[in-house]
């Protein structure tokens, strides 16, 4: 029998292709039904959800929760429990250097399902504040593939690949270097790598002839320079073919990464993210990024149907991480789920250049189920509790 039950919501899973109302119980930390009037028993905790929309859990890919150990970290389970999100995937804060510090005193002790790329840099990225911003890519001596493959090979229950940052404001006049390192890391253990991009040098077009079928480019859809479509608005020929190999686009919002602009054309030309992430830090929590419900609200206000953006924050995002108990509501997938609403109304949207947009919807977080349980009990007073069948 089942521990909860949350009917009559409308439950969109796209690892299901489903769309529509059904119930979902949860026993001992995973999902234990999915279907029709799901049978109950008196001690089973059963909350009607009518006029709510539950997915999977949302997952955010690209994120940095080093609270305490990292300038930019911020406090992994505070942000989930508010932004809906039931896992958060550190891309880099960490490296082989301090990845056992993070370990033990943040991801084993917070609530929150936590996954990360380990970054190739001894230290992640350990200069990145408002008054002091070090590339820790810019010093060649830095790079340790040997130690990071090691340290990645050791921790594979919570370390899902490598995580390298290029481009003039992280590597300087290091170009492609960086990634060179970070690729021999990744080919070592046979793991995919997460690109982080910015200004060139690097050009967008180099960094990705070298990305390998299953790898990650984060801050795909970011402004000009090093933007994927042309002056003329057409998406670059290396990013079509990018695709066609494999190569996953990720957004990572951020502080500097996302631009209305861009990502307009890259809709227009048929080419949606893969997955759709806030990267969440210090100095963009408060803004232009926020958090993961807000960044789903902007491509939902620019056109993608509501379950396209779902999927960009669940299945999608699973298969990049090469874990598919994550992101779906299939019986004997990881008992997460996120309770959502879409608002209508207007709200101001702003990216990372000051473009704003007034959308007429808005993604909002609800509630969530993490493990099987409720995350947040005191919110869920709001679902009618109903007598067992």
């Amino acid at each position: 029998m089942h521990d909860l039950i949350l009917r009559g919501a409308r439950v969109i899973d796209p690892s299901q292709n489903h769309d529509g109302v059904v119930d979902v119980g949860f026993k001992d930390g995973r999902v234990s039904g999915f279907g029709k009037d799901l049978k109950a028993d008196a001690s089973t905790d059963v909350r009607d959800l009518s006029g709510y929309i539950l997915s999977p859990g949302l997952i955010d890919l690209h994120t940095h929760v080093y609270w305490g150990g990292t300038s930019l970290g911020i406090d992994a389970d505070d942000f989930c429990r508010l932004s809906g999100v039931t896992t958060s995937i550190d891309t880099g804060s960490a490296g082989p250097g301090n990845w056992p510090g993070f370990r033990k005193h943040v991801i084993e002790r917070s609530e929150a399902r936590i996954l990360a790329y380990l970054h190739v840099s001894h230290a992640g990225i350990y200069g990145f504040s408002k008054t002091v911003m070090v590339g820790e890519s810019e010093d060649i001596r830095l790079m340790a593939p040997t130690e990071c493959a090691e340290v990645a090979d050791k921790n594979r229950d919570l370390i899902v690949g490598i995580k390298v940052r290029v481009g003039r404001h992280s590597s300087g006049s290091q170009g492609t270097a960086p990634l060179n390192a970070a690729l021999q890391a990744a080919e070592q253990v046979g793991m995919p790598l997460m690109c982080h991009i910015d200004h060139p040098p690097p050009s967008y077009e180099e960094v990705l002839d070298m990305l390998r079928p299953g790898d990650v480019l984060t801050h795909a859809f970011r402004p000009f320079p090093n933007a994927p479509v042309t002056a003329q608005g057409t998406v670059k020929a290396a990013v079509q073919s990018a695709r066609k190999r494999g190569v996953f686009f990720d957004i990572g919002h951020g502080k500097g990464s996302f631009a209305f602009k861009t990502a307009r054309a890259m809709l227009a030309n048929g080419f949606p993210p893969d997955t759709i992430s806030s990267d969440v830090h210090a100095l963009c929590i408060d803004g232009p990024a926020f958090d993961q419900v807000t960044t789903m609200s902007k491509f939902l206000c620019m056109g993608m149907p509501l379950y396209d953006v779902i999927k960009c924050s669940t299945v999608n995002a699973a298969l990049t991480l090469q874990r598919m108990e994550y992101g779906s509501l299939k019986v004997g997938s990881l008992g997460d789920a996120t309770i959502l609403t879409v608002k209508e109304g207007k709200f101001d949207y702003v990216d990372v250049v000051g473009e704003h947009l007034i959308g007429n919807q808005k993604i909002v977080s609800e509630g969530v189920v993490l493990k099987g349980k409720w995350w947040h009990p005191k919110r869920t007073n709001k679902f009618r509790k109903q007598t067992a069948n």
